[in-house]
């Protein structure tokens, strides 16, 4: 993976200094999620202004220092479309900060783009933490520069809730669950990058906020909903097409009332999000999800909270106290809260719970995403002039590298940067 020749790495195991910019090619022998396959055995994807640029092959040299990548595996860049929080910092903290932390925190665990996920609160809470994503993407736009941090992008905001069933709340605060505000909907779209949103569609006003939604190119995704099978099929039929984390926080499979699971596993025009912990769904209905919506319909999710990559503990979300213990987050009565979950065990549990191999699974953290977000034209694939947003893996699927619109913004071994003059 070839720098600039003035720049320097500096780090190890821990992350990139922020001197790191412009990468010219990575060399490397595996990739999946490509469009056009890569010459020979051995070849080096070249970069250009942040975007993907043509195939080198293996006679073809790289003039400059280079990422020695040779027995790793190049994938897209993942993608959270559900998550909360990380490193201590969450979404509705509404700060400059929190946010940065959790950029930072994501791109060691491979992931080069999220949505920033709120909860269940009050209408001046959440507008305050979608104006901030606001001014954060804005800001990070104004100092993009090769001495700004490089962290995974926000692709936009993901509302979940606060247009939710009483029915099921799962760990969303009961005490701010209200019925669909088509004027509140039109000040949060107001506020900031607003791109999806979880709702119950069987409650009185969803249907006008599922229109306006949609009109806004605001992806409408199922979620803490007592809707029975048909009326979940009808939310479908109107354009619904994510379920957010898939048998939670949902009616259940009967074999005489299927409900909404059983509308999100038999229609394959709707994606399923899914926390891959073990903890949230057994291995057994993974590997059914699996079946149900194969490799391209199934999205892995993290639904992180603060305390991911933090001290076992008392932690909160949406003013709830939320105790982690043994890798599982619950509230005082024993809901479970989110997850302490990471993209890339999540991939490592779903290929454990399906038995699927890597180059089966890895749309589920990125193509997946892209498409049921639209964006897949941007990022999910590697292919020329798409941007270079890249994951390198090693052959047991942990993450070497992340690398973010052509910058590289983590390296666990400083061993493979070669190459470089001090």
């Amino acid at each position: 993976m070839a720098l600039n020749n003035d720049e320097r790495a500096t780090g190890s195991g821990t992350g990139i200094g922020t001197t790191i910019a412009g990468i010219s090619g990575l060399t490397a022998r595996t990739v999946f999620g490509t469009v056009a396959a890569p010459p020979g055995h051995a070849f080096t994807l070249t970069c250009d202004g942040g975007l993907v640029g043509p195939w080198l092959g293996e006679d073809e040299e790289v003039d400059g220092p280079f990422l020695d990548a040779a027995d790793c595996i190049l994938l897209p860049g993942f993608i959270d479309v559900h998550i909360h929080g990380s490193g201590g910092a969450d979404v509705m903290d509404a700060t400059a900060e929190s946010l940065a932390t959790i950029s930072s925190f994501l791109v060691r665990h491979g992931v080069t783009g999220f949505y920033a996920t709120t909860v269940t609160a009050s209408r001046a809470e959440t507008l305050a933490a979608v104006a901030n994503v606001a001014r954060f993407c804005s800001q990070a736009c104004s100092d993009g520069g090769i001495d700004s941090p490089v962290g995974a992008r926000i692709l936009g905001v993901h509302l979940e809730g606060p247009y939710i069933s009483g029915k099921y709340p799962g760990a969303q605060n009961p005490a701010f669950v209200r019925p669909p505000s088509a004027p509140e909907f039109e000040e949060l779209l107001d506020a900031g990058p607003v791109r999806m949103i979880t709702l119950a569609p069987e409650e009185e006003g969803a249907g006008t906020l599922i229109e306006m939604a949609l009109d806004a190119n605001v992806r409408v995704v199922l979620g803490h909903t007592a809707a029975t099978f048909d009326e979940a099929r009808a939310a479908i039929d109107t354009g619904v097409s994510q379920a957010t984390h898939t048998f939670n926080a949902m009616t259940g499979l009967h074999h005489r009332q299927p409900g909404t699971v059983g509308a999100v596993l038999s229609d394959d025009r709707i994606y399923a999000q899914l926390i891959a912990d073990g903890i949230h769904v057994h291995p057994a209905a993974m590997r059914i999800l699996g079946r149900c919506k194969g490799p391209t319909r199934a999205i892995l999710i993290s639904d992180a909270i603060r305390a991911t990559g933090m001290p076992e503990g008392r932690y909160d979300m949406g003013r709830l106290p939320v105790f982690v213990q043994d890798g599982a987050c619950r509230l005082e009565d024993g809901t479970l809260a989110g997850s302490v979950l990471t993209l890339d065990a999540a991939l490592r549990n779903f290929m454990s719970a399906t038995g699927w191999p890597l180059v089966q699974a890895w749309p589920t953290t990125s193509l997946s995403q892209a498409q049921a977000m639209g964006i897949d034209d941007e990022v999910g694939r590697i292919s020329r002039g798409a941007r270079a947003d890249l994951t390198l893996l090693d052959t047991e699927s942990r993450v070497v590298a992340t690398i973010v619109g052509g910058r590289l913004a983590y390296l666990r071994d400083h061993w493979r940067l070669q190459g470089t003059t001090d």
